[in-house]
């Protein structure tokens, strides 16, 4: 049975067909986030790693971690800022020394540019996963000495030279190829993770079929596991979570064994907050005087003020169930039941000292 370890210094996430889902936070990522970005560029990682505890805590057991910051005030000073293999390296090499800090999760360090990635394998306790190769030729050239050298998975993205295509077929030949290509550099497939590219179903109405017989075929006939950037289903449309949390058990019902995503659900802030009270008002309910915000949350349904595991989770935790990859529906039973009286779920001992307690 094709198994994909990815390790910390002291935790292993193993991914496989025969295991829980593998979830790949995605929050650590600049590309987006104005103002993480501009919190990296002034050297601030608090929200990093405020993102790394929060992931980990709502059930990620891989942190992604993207270089991709655009330093749009340092390029004003000095040029070599709008070169990304001049950003990327230092600043990967900074945000895996400061998520280690706080967590001992295994990490995948996502970046296009090689030295970033070599950089991030060289700061990296463990065996990381590494994010990603293409069919490209130059590409191919690139990272897989990497991965070699490094003994270390890797994503292999299924686009070439010529792009994205939207035939399923020639996806799969990408991955096939790559797959072939890692066997010449002595990479075995079970270090490959393949991701067969999940198009918008907003502009293609077969987007969600074409993933499910391409993870079916590349189980089947490569013997790989596999992955997405699950939100890319839901791109551009209403209720995106609805569509996630349909698709994401869906997807690991033929096959998929991870997923690059968001575990965490937003919290609803002082905005969202103050219009729902306006609604209510309006709608002529009385709310009692010091009635708190997470109470009304909670009452008319439109989430909490507090960081927590999103739907997402809730729908992949019931799917691991189902397909018995919990044993006992231990993680289920555990995640849903109340609180205990002080307060805590069964968290784990952290370090102690200067240093924050690590998740």
């Amino acid at each position: 049975m094709t198994r994909t370890i990815i390790e910390s210094k002291t935790k292993t996430a193993v991914m496989g067909f025969d295991q829980p889902f593998t979830v790949i936070g995605e929050r650590i990522n600049p590309t987006g986030r104005k103002i993480l970005n501009a919190e990296l560029e002034a050297g601030d990682f608090t929200r990093v790693q405020a993102d790394a505890i929060a992931q980990v805590a709502a059930g990620a057991t891989v942190l992604d971690i993207n270089s991709g910051a655009v330093f749009s005030n340092k390029m004003a000073e000095d040029p070599r800022y709008a070169d990304n293999n001049f950003v990327e390296p230092t600043l990967m090499r900074q945000l895996i020394e400061k998520v280690q800090e706080v967590t001992d999760c295994p990490l995948c360090i996502d970046s296009s540019v090689p030295g970033a990635l070599e950089n991030g394998l060289a700061a990296a306790e463990g065996r990381p996963l590494l994010n990603s190769v293409t069919g490209e030729e130059e590409r191919l050239e690139l990272v897989l000495p990497l991965v070699k050298k490094y003994n270390v998975p890797v994503v292999a993205i299924s686009n070439d030279d010529t792009g994205i295509s939207e035939d399923p077929d020639v996806r799969f030949a990408v991955a096939k190829k790559i797959v072939e290509r890692a066997a010449d550099f002595g990479i075995p497939a079970h270090d490959i993770v393949v991701d067969p590219l999940v198009m918008p179903i907003g502009a293609m109405g077969t987007a969600g079929l074409q993933v499910f017989t391409l993870v079916r075929r590349l189980r089947e006939e490569l013997g790989v596991n596999t992955t997405c950037g699950a939100s890319n289903i839901s791109f551009g449309l209403p209720n995106r979570h609805g569509i996630n949390n349909a698709f994401l058990p869906m997807a690991m019902g033929a096959g998929m064994t991870s997923a690059i995503m968001n575990p965490v659900a937003i919290p609803v802030g002082p905005k969202k907050l103050a219009e729902k009270r306006a609604e209510i008002e309006a709608a002529g309910i009385v709310i009692p005087d010091g009635m708190d915000d997470e109470t009304i949350c909670r009452l008319f349904g439109i989430g909490s003020t507090k960081s927590r595991a999103g739907k997402e989770m809730e729908a992949i935790r019931a799917a691991n169930f189902l397909t018995n990859n919990d044993d006992s529906g231990s993680q289920w039973i555990r995640t849903n039941k109340p609180p205990s009286a002080d307060g805590e779920a069964g968290g784990r001992g952290g370090r102690r000292g200067s240093r924050r307690r690590r998740a």
